[in-house]
């Protein structure tokens, strides 16, 4: 089987099957027997998708929409990245949503849109040119909006409207960028270290083309939650369901920084934005966005939206590793979506097992919780551990490569400004989550002990969760190899830049 066929079917199994389970919900009369379809669909996938990453690099069409505009799609070391944290995430979240789903209605509904997301976001992560990325990119909006709705309560419709409004507004600033890049030929393949610095063609001024630049970024940035368009993620997220809202955290936010590297690193190149005010400025966004997000997750007292507003601090770690345009800040922040991915994902389940078998939503009604279901709340602390950096877990790894390249920049304020703000934003993260583990675990006197009642759920939601806790502190045992292929990504990109 060609490559070709195995992409198209990478993308295209999820999705169909997807829409078969919305369209024939009345068919499936066994329940058992519709999550192992479900299952062996997400492992068919990753399985194509695996196979595929084993791959060598390719390029090709699959998809002539006109003369000049086509659906390109590649294989590259950044498509094997997110291709590969994309389809992890989603199966260890669909054997989580198998238990969970049992307490909410439309399961159909919900399991259906989740496979149709999965499809979309391989062909997002395969994108080989802007359009392909454009496309996908909104197909991922409109097709991960029904995951947000899903309760059809008040909260969630204005949720969902949120975040539809947000993500449409977003992704027009980045499409007119598109049109005007397009226009003045600069519609290429992607290409490692982008190609607009070095095109003969292209026709755009420099001063429009940094205002273009900008004006991508904040559209891509919507998703990825950075300020000033970040008011979508702490509303949708507490209102969808957990397993939902972890891959809204872990995986769709990080769409928007995809998107951000493939522009920037891939089409226009780095050279074209160093030392210009569209490098100042979207560090100066990104850090507001770390130390605001991370300000408020302090003071929010309802647990997913307190993990929500940690989102909206912990992705703009990213965004500012990025920013920096060096190799150690990219390798920073690449490391960084990886190891927030399994981090944040594991803190949404755990938000999920503590609401199904406890009902219990806010902060202040979890103490004691650690001595009634021991085992989730040791995966939380370790991941809250991991999201603060102390060492060994992987977040020290993505900080210190983020420190780093930050003090590497050399432009006056910034190169010390950033790992102040990263520093100040780990112990606030410390402070918002560190104590509710000690009040689970060492609930005082006051806690009834002799009223104790064990309420660990099941395997289905307690592998998901050692998986991913696992992950968290492994990766920070052990980075060498790991580090390494993020390195060839940062200097295919980046050139001799330190």
């Amino acid at each position: 089987m060609t490559v070709k066929y195995v992409l198209g079917a990478a993308i295209l199994l999820p999705v169909l099957s997807g829409l078969f389970l919305l369209f024939f919900q009345d068919k499936w009369k066994n329940r058992q027997i519709k999550c192992i379809w479900i299952f062996l669909v997400m492992a068919a996938t990753l399985a194509l998708t695996v196979s595929l990453i084993l791959s060598g690099d390719y390029q090709f069409v699959l998809w002539k929409l006109t003369d000049k505009l086509d659906i390109l799609v590649r294989m590259d070391n950044l498509t094997r990245l997110f291709a590969g944290m994309t389809v992890t995430a989603w199966i260890l979240g669909g054997v989580f949503a198998f238990e969970y789903m049992k307490h909410e209605e439309h399961e159909d509904r919900y399991f259906g849109f989740y496979l149709i997301v999965m499809g979309v976001l391989i062909g997002l992560d395969h994108a080989g040119n802007l359009i392909t990325l454009y496309l996908f990119f909104e197909l991922m909006t409109l097709t991960s909006l029904p995951m947000v709705l899903h309760t059809l309560s008040h909260d969630a419709v204005m949720a969902g409207l949120k975040y539809l409004f947000y993500s449409v507004a977003g992704a027009f600033l980045a499409l007119f960028g598109i049109f005007y890049l397009y226009a003045h030929g600069a519609g290429l393949p992607f290409t490692e270290g982008g190609y607009l610095q070095t095109l003969s063609s292209y026709t755009g001024g420099r001063s429009m083309t940094l205002l273009i630049l900008m004006m991508m970024l904040v559209g891509f940035g919507t998703k990825a939650g950075m300020f000033p368009m970040h008011g979508w993620l702490p509303t949708a997220h507490p209102v969808a369901p957990a397993p939902a809202s972890a891959v809204l955290s872990g995986i769709i936010t990080k769409s928007g920084v995809l998107a951000i590297i493939r522009v920037l690193f891939y089409a226009v190149g780095a050279e074209v934005i160093r030392g210009s005010w569209v490098q100042y400025t979207w560090m100066t966004l990104a850090l507001i966005t770390v130390f605001m997000g991370s300000m408020m997750a302090y003071k929010e007292q309802v647990l997913k939206k307190r993990l929500a507003y940690s989102t909206v601090s912990q992705v703009s770690y990213i965004l500012f590793g990025l920013s920096v345009l060096n190799i150690d800040g990219m390798v920073g922040a690449l490391s960084h979506f990886v190891f927030h991915c399994v981090v944040k994902d594991c803190l949404f389940l755990v938000a999920g097992v503590i609401i199904y078998k406890t009902g219990k939503k806010t902060v202040k009604e979890l103490t004691g919780i650690g001595k009634e279901m021991p085992i989730t709340m040791w995966c939380f602390t370790l991941v809250s551990i991991t999201l603060v950096g102390i060492p060994p877990t992987s977040g020290f790894i993505s900080k210190w490569y983020l420190a780093q390249g930050s003090l590497q920049t050399g432009i006056d304020g910034y190169s010390w400004f950033g790992p102040v703000v990263l520093l100040v934003s780990a112990m606030l993260t410390a402070g918002y989550l560190l104590p509710i583990s000690i009040q689970s675990f060492f609930p005082g006197e006051a806690y009834a002990y002799d009223q104790l009642e064990k309420k660990e759920p099941n395997l289905l939601m307690l592998v998901p969760m050692i998986l991913f806790t696992a992950a968290a502190v492994v990766f920070g045992m052990f980075p060498g190899t790991f580090l390494g292929f993020l390195q060839r990504i940062a200097a295919s990109v980046i050139g001799g830049r330190v």
